[in-house]
C-alpha cells in the first residue's frame, strides 16, 4: 500500500488565535530569515516591541506568549527588552493562517490503469504564519524579518503550545545577528 499526500491552496484569511502553537504530527516547522546586506547588528543593544500598522494579532493571552518566545531568544543573543522611548531597535509581529485542503491518495495493485483500486480523501489543516521584523529606529528602515510557518492543532493543551512557541523561535532567531 502506498501514500501520496498532495497540498492544494484554497484559501488565506487572517486569525487572531493559535498559529505556530501546535505541532501537527508530521510536519516540521519552516523558518526563513532574510536581512538588510551592509547592516551592523552589532549596533544593537536594546530593543522595544512596536505594533505594526494594519497587522493581525492574537488575543492579549497569546500575544503575552509569543512576545516572550522572542524575548527570551534575544535575551540569548544579548539584546536587552526596554520599554522607554530610546532604543537601538524596534521589533514588531504579525500572525496569518492559511487553510489548505489536504489529499490523502491511496492504491493498492497496480495503479488504476493497470486495473488496481485506489480511493483518496481530503480534510482541510490550518497553516500559521509568524512573522517577526525588526527595524532601526533611526533610519526607519527594515534590517531583519524572519518567517516561522507550521500546521497548528487546536486541540493542543497550552503547555505542548508554549513549548512549540518556544521551539519556532529558537529556530527563526538561531543564526541572529547574520553573519
Amino acid at each position: 500500500m502506498r501514500s501520496r499526500r498532495v497540498n492544494t491552496y484554497l484559501s488565506s484569511g487572517l486569525a487572531i488565535a493559535l498559529l505556530l502553537l501546535a505541532a501537527g504530527p508530521l510536519v516540521a516547522q519552516d523558518v526563513k530569515s532574510n536581512f538588510m546586506p551592509g547592516t551592523d547588528f552589532s549596533k544593537y543593544h536594546t530593543y522595544k516591541w512596536i505594533n505594526i500598522e494594519g497587522a493581525s494579532h492574537p488575543n492579549q493571552i497569546v500575544d503575552a506568549e509569543i512576545k516572550q518566545a522572542v524575548d527570551a531568544q534575544l535575551a540569548t543573543k544579548g539584546l536587552t527588552k526596554t520599554d522607554g522611548d530610546k532604543a537601538d531597535m524596534y521589533v514588531g509581529y504579525q500572525v496569518a493562517v492559511d487553510k489548505q485542503k489536504e489529499w490523502n491518495g491511496y492504491g493498492m495493485g497496480g495503479g488504476v490503469r493497470w486495473g488496481g483500486m485506489a480511493t483518496a480523501t481530503s480534510s482541510t489543516i490550518n497553516v500559521g504564519t509568524l512573522v517577526l521584523d525588526m527595524y532601526d529606529p533611526t533610519t526607519k528602515q527594515l534590517v531583519w524579518t524572519g518567517s516561522a510557518t507550521k500546521t497548528m492543532d487546536p486541540s493542543s493543551n497550552q503547555q505542548k503550545n508554549e513549548k512549540n512557541l518556544s521551539k519556532a523561535m529558537e529556530k527563526l532567531l538561531k543564526n541572529y545577528p547574520p553573519k
